[in-house]
């Protein structure tokens, strides 16, 4: 009888997949993408995204084997209803995803966005868009496309391989607006210039108009048909040190040395390894194809080690020079003081000692006698003289403590230079506005993670296509999360347990998927319960994300 009952019972090793699902339940994640794509299937593709998005985040490869994903999950508790996981086979799973593509890959998740924006309240006045690659094994010699994959310029460093790219567009620093893949060898200045074509329909369907929110992008905007496609888009950049204008304000900024202190901005705290930066700003302007731009021209005290390295290596190889130079005027000995005077003038008219070099040269006179000795109490009249020139190369510490200090900054760029613009938005509001960047930076260190995706191995490019959009919807509820959880945590003012038992007010998505490893779920017919209590570090989180522990026991 006993062993009868515990046949019945099934255990399940949930993890945090049930918040997963409540944050999908929250964007309406299933009944979007059900009412977008039309199919008579008798698996619906709205539980085939979600249960690709749980499996994404919990840490195996996405599409891989999906049938595997649910041998022992609670489908019902996790889908929200009880399908049977033979129904996840690849054939099934397939059919879905070339479904999907068929609806468009891109208003499915623009809708979803729209929805999470409208759901959560998010600020989309700020938009940030940047690029990455991502690399792929095999030929993939595929015919008619929707998006080419073959060799470009590798964000990977893996040159010896095929790319696709992605391209985003974020609000809120990392929350996804917009997404889509894109050829593996496009310019970052031709989508740049593609997306400013559209960004305003992108915003208008959040109720934007084209001069109420500010488009961040990085070095790869800053060219002459994007800057004149913008138009009354607002912008934020950084200007490449390719332009003369660059160097020019950098150096009249630090002529003048008007500076604005910031401080330090970084949310992050420093650490010994990693001391915090002190930024200083210099409000000015620049001239680019006959249009006045905003320059801030910001100083940071960390400054970039690989300019640092790029002038050591230049000092070295003029110094080389300088020195084959002098060797050549110092070698020659000269017979009258005039000459030798002429070779030290040449001496500072080389050009490499406007490179941080300063020449210090002396001339040795020296007698030459006839031979043999003098008659006894004659002195010894020297016939002739010689001169030497002795040098020593040093290096002006003024123009190379100018130097570095020119390296540590850089110039940001922007359309908002009018009176109101500039008291609206100030030097150290648009620096933390364009720092905000790391931001998407980080949702591309997610979407590249190995655990999340560790290579692609679909062969057709309309479903690596539904893939990206898979995990735009993993990484748009990754960062709702964690997004949520911040927001608790300011609100209230208090700290939650972070790592190693510490307090946090920057909690993270990944470290709230530690704090619920093993939460297992017991399943008798229709009812479930937990195997052991929730621990209060675990209610802590709940709390935060707004989560009932309910969501642990109820489909």
């Amino acid at each position: 009888m006993t062993t009868n009952v515990f046949n019945k019972l099934t255990i399940t090793n949930v993890k945090f997949l049930p918040i997963v699902k409540e944050y999908a339940r929250r964007i309406n994640l299933v009944e979007t993408v059900n009412h977008m794509v039309g199919t008579q299937m008798e698996l619906q593709p709205g539980p085939v995204v979600l249960a690709m998005v749980l499996d994404t985040l919990s840490g195996r490869s996405p599409l891989y084997r999906l049938i595997d994903f649910f041998e022992e999950k609670d489908t019902e508790l996790l889908l929200g209803e009880p399908i049977v996981r033979e129904r996840f086979t690849d054939h099934n799973v397939g059919r879905a995803l070339d479904k999907m593509f068929e609806a468009g890959t891109q208003k499915i998740f623009s809708q979803l966005s729209q929805n999470a924006i409208g759901g959560f309240k998010i600020n989309t006045e700020k938009v940030h868009y940047d690029t990455t690659s991502v690399s792929v094994f095999g030929d993939y010699d595929l015919v008619d496309p929707p998006f080419e994959i073959t060799f470009g310029y590798s964000k990977a460093k893996r040159p010896d391989l095929k790319q696709f790219l992605i391209e985003m567009l974020c609000v809120e620093r990392d929350i996804p607006l917009f997404g889509r893949t894109r050829d593996g060898n496009a310019s970052d200045k031709t989508l740049n210039n593609e997306l400013l074509g559209n960004i305003s329909k992108h915003m208008a369907r959040n109720g934007l108009s084209q001069g109420a929110f500010v488009y961040v992008a990085d070095s790869a905007f800053v060219t002459k048909d994007n800057l004149e496609k913008a138009g009354k888009t607002n912008f934020l950049s950084r200007l490449p040190a390719t332009y003369n204008e660059c160097s020019r304000v950098i150096q009249d900024a630090v002529r003048q040395d008007d500076w604005i202190n910031m401080g330090i901005i970084a949310e992050t705290p420093a650490t010994e390894k990693r001391p915090a930066a002190l930024y200083k700003v210099c409000d000015s302007t620049i001239e680019l194809y006959g249009k006045l731009y905003r320059a801030i021209v910001v100083h940071s005290s960390a400054h970039d080690k690989r300019r640092h390295k790029r002038i050591d290596r230049l000092l070295k190889k003029n110094r080389k020079k300088l020195e084959q130079a002098c060797k050549k005027i110092t070698a020659p000995v000269y017979f009258c003081q005039a000459d030798a005077l002429a070779a030290v003038k040449k001496l500072s008219q080389l050009p490499q000692t406007t490179d941080c070099y300063l020449i210090e040269a002396s001339i040795n006179k020296k007698a030459k006698y006839r031979p043999g000795r003098p008659k006894n109490g004659s002195p010894r009249v020297p016939e002739s003289f010689e001169f030497q020139l002795e040098i020593r190369i040093v290096e002006d510490k003024d123009k190379l403590e100018k130097l570095r200090y020119e390296a540590g900054c850089f110039v940001l760029i922007s359309n908002l230079n009018t009176p109101a613009d500039r008291i609206e938005w100030s030097p150290e509001k648009l620096l933390k506005l364009y720092k905000n960047q790391s931001g998407i930076e980080r949702n591309f260190g997610f979407l590249k993670d190995p655990v999340i995706i560790n290579s692609v191995f679909l062969k057709k490019a309309t479903r690596i296509e539904v893939l990206g959009m898979v995990l735009l919807i993993a990484l748009l509820i990754w960062r709702l999360m964690e997004r949520e959880m911040r927001r608790y945590l300011d609100s209230e003012d208090i700290t939650i347990t972070g790592w190693v038992r510490r307090k946090t007010k920057k909690p993270t998505a990944f470290m709230m998927s530690t704090k619920f490893v093993s939460v297992l779920v017991v399943k008798s017919g229709r009812n479930r319960q937990l195997a052991r209590p929730l621990k209060p570090v675990q209610h802590e989180y709940l709390k935060a994300l707004g989560v009932s522990p309910e969501s642990f026991v109820t489909p």
